[in-house]
């Protein structure tokens, strides 16, 4: 993560400068080589209703092929400008999604043509729903290091928190127990992360990894002791869908955003929350102070410590929730190292989200969205082998980061301890 952080501080190479233009360019290329060439004769057909509503939208047919062609077209040209056209900032981030927009477009024509048609609604509830744990745990990462705190504990943090949830709601037969058990789970970790880090000056890199693998430890043992052996303390139990009235019947948008667990309801709740608490606050103003120049901050009264303390803290719950979806908000039951890297690929959303909320939940969408492809394509189109598809979010991780992200700037003082003059 410092090495990390010194890069994106550094002044732009021209090789650097290229990066994201011949990702564009492989993007296009791909969407004409791979998902053009591939693809089935015929046409790509959408479905844009579920079976159970009562307003039926007519399936979209399209010609697949020679969609990829023209979408991979789209992708190279922006490539294209990119290398000879100086981008503004707003310019390179719609370009970002535009060529984002073309590559799962040429992704979901290759994947259905000649097959059974997608129904994009299902596809768009599972991208939401498996994204709810990289939202939360990428917006713990926020509140972290916008105080100055490199947070690599995600991933313990979820993982804690689902076995939390799953153990507290198995025993005591209540799921709203659990989720704030699990809450309170990520909450401790952050409490040893803040204390390691902030009072003891410990190397946050090393701290965060070190909490990881405690925590997956810890799980592991207590899963064999305890709910392997008392199968009443992993029981599976999970919360329901919970339809908004009149809002979830709207064609195409009612399914997707109020059909959904309590979780998603309160992962919008806290992407609000937090992005007009830091941008449009007093205490989101001495948050970002404290990131970016404790000592300036210390200077006109603000407590850099207790402020580094409480967003730690903060984010830890935040997280817990993320975790706790993983068991009593989506399977039910535990198993060993559940959350599967979910807490890194957060740390990327993040990153790639330029350390604001808003960002980061477009980044963790876009991983959502090749974790629910992951899932789907095997059963409609099982070109490539399940393993082969279950590296997809991994995959879409490290192409964002490395080759899309460009030059982004974390807090100043992100990762620096502060010690009181």
């Amino acid at each position: 993560m410092t090495t990390l952080a010194a890069a994106v501080r550094a002044p732009l190479t021209t090789e650097r400068r290229h990066l994201a233009a011949v990702t564009f360019i492989v993007i296009g290329l791909i969407n004409i080589a791979v998902f053009g060439v591939l693809a089935h004769a015929g046409d790509a057909a959408f479905e844009l209703s579920l079976a159970s509503a009562s307003v039926k939208i007519p399936v979209i047919r399209v010609p697949a092929a020679p969609v990829c062609y023209a979408l991979g077209a789209v992708a190279v040209g922006l490539g294209v400008l990119r290398l000879t056209v100086p981008f503004s900032r707003l310019a390179k981030r719609l370009a970002i999604v535009g060529v984002l927009v073309c590559f799962l477009l040429s992704l979901l024509c290759w994947a259905d043509a000649g097959a059974i048609p997608l129904n994009v609604i299902i596809i768009s509830q599972g991208t939401f729903t498996e994204s709810i744990p990289l939202i939360l745990g990428a917006l713990a990462g926020c509140l972290c290091e916008r105080s100055g705190v490199i947070n690599i504990a995600i991933e313990g943090q979820l993982l804690f928190g689902a076995f939390t949830a799953a153990i507290v709601a198995s025993a005591f037969g209540g799921l709203w127990v659990g989720l704030v058990a699990g809450s309170l789970a990520g909450g401790l970790v952050g409490v040893l992360l803040a204390v390691f880090a902030i009072s003891f000056l410990t190397d946050q890199i090393v701290l965060g990894v070190v909490l990881n693998v405690l925590v997956l430890g810890m799980t592991d043992y207590l899963y064999d002791r305890l709910m392997s052996q008392n199968p009443n303390y992993n029981t599976g139990i999970t919360f329901g869908s919970l339809k908004i009235p009149g809002l979830s019947e709207i064609p195409i948008i009612g399914p997707i955003f109020f059909d959904s667990t309590v979780f998603l309801y309160i992962t919008y709740a806290a992407i609000i929350v937090i992005q007009v608490a830091l941008f449009h606050s007093r205490w989101g103003l001495r948050v970002r102070a404290v990131g970016e120049h404790p000592t300036a901050a210390d200077t006109v009264g603000i407590s850099v410590l207790w402020i580094r303390y409480r967003n730690v803290i903060l984010g830890g719950l935040v997280a817990g929730i993320g975790g706790a979806y993983l068991t009593i908000g989506s399977v039910g039951s535990f198993i060993p190292d559940i959350s599967s890297g979910f807490g890194y690929i957060a740390l990327a959303a993040l990153i790639f989200g330029r350390w604001t909320p808003l960002g980061a939940l477009g980044a963790a969408l876009l991983f959502g969205f090749c974790e629910e492809m992951a899932l789907v394509l095997p059963t409609v189109n099982p070109v490539l082998p399940a393993p082969i598809m279950n590296m997809a979010p991994y995959v879409a991780t490290i192409i964002a980061v490395a080759g899309l992200v460009g030059k982004v700037r974390p807090p100043k003082a992100d990762g620096q301890p502060y010690v009181k003059a």
